[in-house]
């Protein structure tokens, strides 16, 4: 096992900048997933790591040792790719044994190594089977088997779920985290899919046009994205944003008000542009909205599209007399628009006239310009110095 740290990686391909001066560090024994849109950087990233492909510039660590010019079979690290890629014409314990008789390990080792990985993986009694007669899980099971015997300090894991089902692919997750657990292995894994991420990680890598938007715990980057990128990819649905302005007495938008004292706002003064986020389980049907402990005022719209998903319903929601938007567009980022999920007893039609709040305690506030996140929960006292919501009477007996 080892800790690996890059430093400052960046990669060129002529005047494509594929990693754009990427740092980070991975501790001894953790889980961390790269994740990101296609086109990311995310795997040439883990390449630079397994030497397949050297950056441009920066320094590649793995433990304490500098392996930036070394060759991948020296650098104690072991892949697994979305392409499976096993021999057709080897049964499974010649496609795990394969690298290993490569370093001319004599048969009692090989034999231990190959019976120890297959147990662990869930192979026994397969050995002798040809990879035609594996489904598309266990022909899994046996790259993993394959790197395992190596006994890497680093596992490597491009898309290794891909091309399974959708079923197969949850199963896999499982499986995946198990080893994990048994190993103790640092592991890099790199996905697009972000419920891989949530669920298999300690920590997430966000990356987006070669560069590292956040490093964190799966639920920071859920509950305080570090910018409008991280926000809006991190989560599905995707959060709301709406365009917004910092008044004295709270943000603007230009179908609502939520209240906040401004001075509370780092970086920002009245009259700066901002965005406000929300996500869809943070907006919530003004009627029996009562455990909300820091509602909005109400909001009034209208529904436009109901989708029923079994254990809740997205609601698609019109805000003031706007007309519904080209579904080309998501209505998540219209400013005219918010989707809310409730419960599947919620009771509601489509172009029904409704009222909404927002949950304040999870409004988050980012730069208009940079993106950048500015407020994770909206629950200070506004500029009069009272609760919003509460009138001066209220506040004052």
């Amino acid at each position: 096992m080892a800790r690996v740290r890059l430093e400052n990686i960046t990669k060129r391909y002529g005047d494509v900048v594929a990693v754009d001066d990427v740092s980070l560090e991975i501790e001894d024994g953790e889980f961390v997933t790269f994740v990101g849109p296609s086109g990311c950087g995310k795997s040439t990233t883990m390449e630079t790591v397994a030497g397949l492909t050297r950056p441009s510039e920066g320094r590649v660590y793995i433990g304490d040792d500098e392996v930036t010019d070394l060759a991948p079979k020296d650098r104690g690290v072991a892949m697994v790719f979305q392409n499976i890629a096993l021999f057709p014409h080897m049964d499974v314990f010649e496609n795990i044994s394969f690298g290993l008789r490569l370093r001319t390990y004599d048969d009692e080792e090989i034999n231990r190594r190959v019976e120890g990985a297959a147990d662990i993986v869930q192979l026994e009694g397969m050995l002798d089977r040809m990879p035609d007669e594996l489904s598309g899980g266990q022909r899994q099971r046996v790259a993993i088997a394959r790197a395992i015997v190596r006994n890497p300090d680093v596992f490597l894991m491009d898309e290794p779920l891909a091309n399974l089902d959708a079923k197969l692919r949850v199963h896999m997750r499982t499986e995946l985290q198990r080893l994990h657990r048994e190993l103790g292995t640092t592991v890099i894994y790199v996905t697009h899919d972000q419920a891989e991420a949530m669920t298999m990680s300690d920590r997430i890598a966000v990356l987006d046009e070669g560069g590292l938007q956040q490093i964190a715990p799966p639920l920071t980057c859920y509950n305080e994205p570090a910018n409008l990128f991280v926000a809006g990819f991190i989560g599905s649905p995707s959060m709301n944003f709406a365009d917004a302005k910092l008044v004295a007495g709270g943000v603007e938008t230009d179908h609502f008000v939520v209240e906040l004292d401004h001075r509370n706002v780092p970086g920002a003064s009245v009259g700066d542009a901002v965005t406000l986020g929300v996500r869809p389980e943070d907006v919530h049907l003004a009627t029996g909205a009562e455990s909300i402990a820091h509602p909005t005022d109400a909001i009034g719209a209208r529904t436009d599209v109901l989708e029923p998903m079994g254990d809740e319903i997205f609601v698609y929601l019109v805000l003031g007399d706007g007309d519904a938007r080209s579904m080309e567009e998501d209505p998540a980022t219209a400013s005219d628009q918010l989707l809310m999920s409730v419960t599947p007893e919620t009771e509601l039609r489509e172009e029904q006239s409704v009222e909404v709040v927002l949950d304040r305690s999870n409004v988050h506030l980012f730069d208009a310009t940079t993106g950048e996140a500015l407020v994770h929960g909206i629950t200070d006292l506004d500029s009069s110095g009272r609760e919003p919501g509460t009138t001066s009477t209220e506040a004052d007996s």
